[in-house]
Parts: C-alpha cells; sequence; structure tokens
C-alpha cells in the first residue's frame, strides 16, 4: 500500500511529536512526587529542574533554525529523536540532582528540535488543500503520547518511576527511525532578507505571540503540578495515569482543529482554548480531592491544551504561509521563555500561597486572556480558505 505525502508525514510527524511533547517533555511532572521521595529534593530545586527542561525546549526551538537551513527540515527532527532518547537513558539511571537535570533537559530540549520544523515540511511537501489537516494530525500526536505516558505510568506503579523514562527512550528510537523512512530529506530553503523579514514577522504574529504567552505559561504549571495535586490529596495512585490517558484520549478532537479554525477564525478557537484551560485549572486548584473533579479537568483540559497547540501551528502558516516554520518557531520561542520562568516562580510561591492558590490564580490569567482575545475578534480565517481562490 502506497502511503499519499500527506499521510507519510502525518504519520512520521505525529509519532515524533507524540513522543517529544506527549511523552519526554511532560513526563518530568508526571514523576515529580516519585522523585521528590526518592532523591529528596526541595520543592526549589524541583522548579528549578523543570524549568531547565524549558530551557532545554528554548535551546531547541533556537538552534532548530540555523540546522534547517544548512541541512534542510528534517535534520531538526532527526537530531530532536536523538536528545529524546539519550536524555531519557540518563535520567532512568540518575541517582543525582545533577544528572537528572542533564538527562530531563536533553529530553525537554526534544520539542524544540522536532516541532517547528514540521510547518516548512508540510508546506513544501503537501498540497495546499491538505496542508492544515496534516499540521493538525502531526500536532495531535501529542494525543498519543499522553495515552502512551498514562501506560507506563501504571506500569512503573507495579515497579519504579524509571521505567517511565525508559519506556520514553525506546519510543523515541522508534519515531526516529519511522521519520527517517517516512519524511523525504527537502532542500534547505533559501535565507530571507533579515531585516525586512523580522519586521514583517513582528507585525504579523503579534497576536499569536501573546497568546502563546499566556497559554504556554497555563499549560506548564498545570502538567508540572497535576501529578502533584492528586498525590498530595490522597487519590488512588491510578489517577495519575488515568488524568494522562483523559487527556490524551479528548485531545484527539484536535484533528479537527483545521476546520473549525476555517469556521471561526483562527483568534476565536484560540480564546476558546485559553478558557477551556482556565476552566481545568480551577478545577484541579479548587477540587483537587474529588475523582470527579480531576476527571473533568482532565477532559477539558485535553480539549484545550491540544486544541490550544494545534491552532497555533494553522494560525501562524496562516499569517504567513511562506515562512510557516520561521513564524511557529518564533511563537514557540515566546511561548519557551515564560514555561523556562514558570515552574521557577511556581517553587518559589508555593510555599507562602499554596498549589492550590497557584493553579487557581494561573487559570484566572488564562480566563482573562481567553476573553481579551475573544473580544480582540478573528484574526484569521484558517489556511484553506486563505490559499483557495
Amino acid at each position: 500500500m502506497t502511503l499519499s505525502p500527506a499521510a507519510r508525514v502525518g504519520l512520521a510527524g505525529a509519532a515524533v511529536v507524540g513522543v517529544a511533547f506527549g511523552m519526554a517533555r511532560y513526563a518530568y511532572g508526571l514523576t515529580l512526587p516519585d522523585i521528590r521521595r526518592e532523591l529528596g529534593l526541595s520543592e526549589l530545586v524541583l522548579g528549578l529542574v523543570a524549568s531547565a527542561t524549558f530551557a532545554g525546549y528554548l535551546a531547541g526551538l533556537l538552534l532548530t533554525g540555523p540546522l534547517a537551513t544548512r541541512r534542510g527540515a528534517r535534520a531538526p527532527t532527526t537530531v530532536g529523536g536523538v536528545c529524546g532518547a539519550l536524555g531519557a537513558v540518563i535520567v532512568t539511571v540518575a541517582q543525582s540532582p545533577w544528572l537528572l537535570a542533564v538527562g530531563a533537559v536533553l529530553a525537554g530540549s526534544a520539542g524544540g528540535w522536532v516541532w517547528a520544523p514540521y510547518s516548512d515540511i508540510v508546506t513544501r511537501t503537501v498540497g495546499q488543500r491538505q496542508q492544515s489537516r496534516a499540521l493538525a494530525i502531526i500536532t495531535t500526536g501529542t494525543s498519543g503520547g499522553l495515552v502512551a505516558l498514562g501506560g507506563l505510568a501504571a506500569l512503573a506503579a507495579l515497579g519504579s518511576w524509571r521505567l517511565v523514562w525508559g519506556g520514553i527512550a525506546l519510543a523515541a528510537v522508534a519515531a526516529a527511525v519511522l521519520n527517517l523512512r517516512l519524511v523525504p530529506s527537502t532542500r534547505p530553503a533559501p535565507r530571507p532578507d533579515g531585516r525586512r523579514g523580522a519586521s514583517s514577522l513582528v507585525r504579523e504574529l503579534r497576536v499569536p505571540a501573546a497568546y502563546s504567552l499566556v497559554y504556554f505559561a497555563a499549560i506548564v504549571i498545570y502538567f508540572t503540578y497535576a501529578a502533584d495535586v492528586l498525590q498530595r490529596d490522597g487519590l488512588p495512585a491510578a489517577a495519575v495515569p488515568a488524568l494522562y490517558a483523559a487527556i490524551g484520549l479528548t485531545g484527539v478532537v484536535a484533528v479537527a482543529t483545521g476546520a473549525v479554525a476555517q469556521r471561526l477564525g483562527s483568534s476565536r478557537v484560540a480564546a476558546l482554548c485559553l478558557v477551556a484551560v482556565a476552566a481545568a485549572l480551577a478545577l484541579l486548584g479548587l477540587a483537587g480531592d474529588s475523582l470527579v473533579a480531576t476527571a473533568v479537568s482532565a477532559c477539558v483540559f485535553g480539549v484545550g491544551y491540544m486544541t490550544g497547540s494545534a491552532v497555533l501551528a494553522v494560525w501562524t502558516a496562516e499569517l504567513v504561509p511562506d515562512r510557516a516554520g520561521t513564524a511557529f518557531t518564533g511563537c514557540l520561542v515566546v511561548g519557551a521563555v515564560i514555561s523556562v520562568a514558570a515552574p521557577a516562580v511556581a517553587g518559589a510561591v508555593i510555599p507562602s500561597l499554596g498549589l492550590g492558590t497557584l493553579l487557581v490564580l494561573t487559570g484566572a490569567l488564562s480566563l482573562l486572556s481567553g476573553v481579551a482575545l475573544m473580544l480582540h475578534g478573528s484574526s484569521g480565517r484558517g489556511i484553506v480558505s486563505s490559499t483557495e481562490p
């Protein structure tokens, strides 16, 4: 059976992004309670390590452009697979905070290397009518990764948290091999006029960049502390892997992001995602001791998180179709910067504010930003509508 270019790129991209984002990037938050107990780390140190993982993600984002310019868009995705596998192996065997941090940073960098290049790969290898769907499928690969992460967490409950990271290492290798087999190697894109290109991007991406700032701060706080909330409130051990699996399963609806953005406008979809994430944070912060509340929180968050990621890819490709990867990277860099700061700030203020209050305040910020973005109006209509005659 011969797969179409859209199917080949979509399948491989979903696998790579699923491992890098759905597993490697958020496994630290999932295993944080067990890491705290085994290694005896303070809240401040745990927060700093969490921030360091996002610093690795930021480094990957910043290095992706130069590498893609020299070696083509597929090269960064290969590097990301190697970083994810190697980092996960190091965390698996880590016995000290320093080795743990090194492995977590490497694994966290995988997302920075792999996500944005697919915008360029899709726009250069997939027909215009299939581009929004392919981008949504690739981004929604994170849902599959989260489901797999939940399965690994359930397995680890019978043994050690290190099984989670060992499983991620194997999955990263498998995804990297699939990527090399299915995704064609593309020639490096020509360098744009630096000054004119930069000023144009800033104008086009002001609203998506502001969205990224709030969106990534909110989801980082949720993923870093969700497992901690459930364990602190004495819920059954199975609640943690179930929460991650629920996020992944409900997030599958993001496959339809391209079509929904075409109907409602990308900025309106993004605004609704911020409202959904806000509701999930509030439920977790106010009723984290309730199985029903945490289940609802996970399901609402899954929809807001995955659709929020997918709409950013669609939105930026719509606004700057000739430089989709660069535009997407720019917004991801904004999100990565806040992702570095958010866990460190959270670790510093939790002892005085309390974890529940932090979650509620973060949710309030997300809600207000969603309302502001909704009032701002639609800033885009979707890739398909903007490219069809």
